[in-house]
């Protein structure tokens, strides 16, 4: 009796994490939309990288209504690191605005995008582009649904590169396309790009070296409870919630595809 207890509490607080999750979710990408129309204050950090008075606000309202869970961890984009989230079992990961630099040109491909971590891999997950109306939940066990409908990677495992996103310079380095092929346009926003292999509106696409966790977190629990994977160009998974933070390659496709890729890039860098 302890252990179906134990199983029924799990499932309740899974539940309402995920509720809490979509409402949030829901919540910060309306400010951000409304947010965009307004003149916003701007400035850069580190070398290049934009911020706006949205980033913030977005962030402050996550963390404001995500806080409520005190034993949660907390790692986001736009807050200093605080690395007691390295004791925690589950932890937050947040990116308020994913795709910054389009979201301040007017562009509609950026979104919000909040995982939830436990034990180095994602448990509950939702990415939300306002201006494109995607909303992208799911649940480790409990499939992927976009706009409440359930959503799978396409199958099959040929390379149609006008349906493969990724940085250019990377998939010209990995010799992964004849010249003539013209890929896909680019996704600005990294956490959607790879959202929408989920969706099916692509079949692969590529991060380059250096995201983040925040940029990926979530999306590759969209991506592997759609029946795709997101790994290094080695296969192996992502690990989150590290004191290192930061990515190298990744490729994301449905199962039989993305085994095909990675045959495909071991075979041309092998000595």
């Amino acid at each position: 009796m302890a252990g179906a207890d134990d199983a029924d509490s799990r499932a309740d607080l899974l539940a309402r994490d995920r509720a809490l999750l979509i409402e949030t979710v829901r919540e910060a990408g309306l400010l951000a939309l409304a947010m965009r129309r307004t003149r916003l204050r701007t400035w850069t950090k580190g070398v290049s990288s934009p911020v706006s008075e949205a980033d913030i606000a977005v962030n402050d309202l996550i963390a404001g209504r995500l806080a409520t869970l005190p034993d949660y961890g907390w790692l986001s984009e736009e807050s200093a690191d605080d690395l007691s989230r390295l004791g925690r079992r589950r932890v937050w990961i947040v990116d308020p605005i994913d795709g910054t630099r389009g979201y301040l040109a007017g562009h509609d491909e950026w979104c919000v995008s909040v995982a939830l971590v436990e034990d180095a891999s994602p448990l509950l997950a939702a990415v939300f582009a306002p201006a494109t109306d995607e909303f992208f939940v799911a649940a480790r066990g409990q499939g992927t649904t976009r706009n409440g409908l359930p959503v799978q990677a396409t199958g099959g495992d040929d390379l149609d590169f006008s349906k493969i996103a990724g940085p250019k310079p990377l998939l010209e380095k990995l010799d992964l396309r004849p010249d003539a092929v013209a890929l896909h346009p680019r996704i600005s926003s990294l956490a959607l790009r790879l959202c929408r292999v989920a969706g099916g509106g692509i079949d692969a696409a590529f991060a380059g070296g250096q995201s983040h966790d925040w940029d990926i977190a979530a999306a590759d629990l969209i991506v592997h409870e759609a029946n795709g994977k997101m790994t290094s160009l080695a296969g192996e998974p992502v690990l989150y919630n590290r004191a290192e933070v930061t990515h190298g390659v990744l490729v994301a496709a449905g199962c039989p595809r993305h085994a095909r890729i990675l045959e495909q890039v071991r075979g041309r860098h092998q000595p």
